[in-house]
């Protein structure tokens, strides 16, 4: 399948901006099942200052803000091509090895309710990954998505106390009860095309669990479902901190207001007569 892409990000500032920098982790990744055919960027009121793959092999993008500046647009489009593996990555690749993904970070450190949460899961007969399924289960089950009730600094923890958050907040108490369980997880940020829509509310976040014989393993908690050919990964890390699309430091200014616009579509591809 063919995904388009456009995502634009605009950070409105109260007063102009003295210094500010960005960490774009926006360019998606060339993995198993998935292929980028074309990528674009473009800024307005900052410009690029270094590209580099970090230690999860993420492409980051370091942007400058302009001095002065009291708006800033960040753009991407592009095309990628992507197949369906029923979630399957394959092996682990990147600068951090296997065991990094078993330690618990402050977003995903389980307390009683997780626990709570683990005990509920049935283990399948049926081997790892059908367990990893219960294991989303019950998570949706007890953690309404509802929007607006958790902040990117919401722990595990206490978006299972609070029985409600958004994908974040599933992913991040997949992989809590995954590394309690003593199985690697990591969480994955990207896109998802909607079946229902072209422009999408925002951009989306799953896990990731390391099941032996097949490698990393994709759980989209908050669908119930292994991603297929309708997601796109860009990011992957221990938690949202490392995976996060745009992180950055501004001096001179607060933000203001935030708007971002997204859409994705499907896209027919001609074939080539022979």
């Amino acid at each position: 399948m063919r995904l388009s892409i456009r995502h634009t990000t605009r950070y409105l500032f109260a007063e102009p901006i003295a210094h500010g920098i960005q960490r774009l982790r926006l360019t998606p990744k060339e993995t198993q099942g998935q292929k980028i055919v074309e990528w674009s960027m473009e800024y307005e009121g900052a410009r690029e200052e270094l590209v580099f793959d970090d230690q999860n092999f993420n492409h980051v993008t370091l942007v400058a803000v302009d001095e002065g500046a009291r708006e800033v647009v960040v753009s991407c489009q592009g095309k990628v091509d992507t197949k369906d593996n029923a979630g399957v990555i394959g092996q682990h690749a990147g600068h951090l090895p296997l065991w990094a993904f078993l330690g618990q970070t402050k977003l995903t450190k389980p307390g009683p309710r997780i626990r709570e949460l683990i005990g509920k899961v049935e283990r399948s007969q049926g081997g790892m990954v059908d367990t990893l399924h219960n294991l989303s289960n019950v998570i949706r089950d007890h953690i309404e998505y509802r929007t607006g009730t958790t902040h990117v600094a919401t722990t595990a923890e206490e978006a299972a106390e609070s029985g409600q958050g958004v994908c974040q907040d599933h992913a991040h108490v997949f992989i809590s009860a995954a590394r309690s369980l003593e199985i690697p997880a990591r969480y994955v940020s990207g896109y998802l095309m909607m079946n229902d829509r072209i422009e999408q509310e925002a951009t989306h976040a799953w896990a990731e669990a390391h099941v032996q014989g097949l490698g990393w393993v994709g759980f989209d908690i908050s669908n119930g479902i292994s991603p297929d050919p309708r997601y796109v990964r860009v990011a992957t890390g221990r938690d949202y901190r490392d995976a996060a699309p745009i992180t950055g430091i501004s001096f001179g200014s607060q933000t203001e207001n935030l708007i971002v616009n997204l859409a994705v579509e499907q896209q027919v591809v001609e074939q080539q007569q022979q």
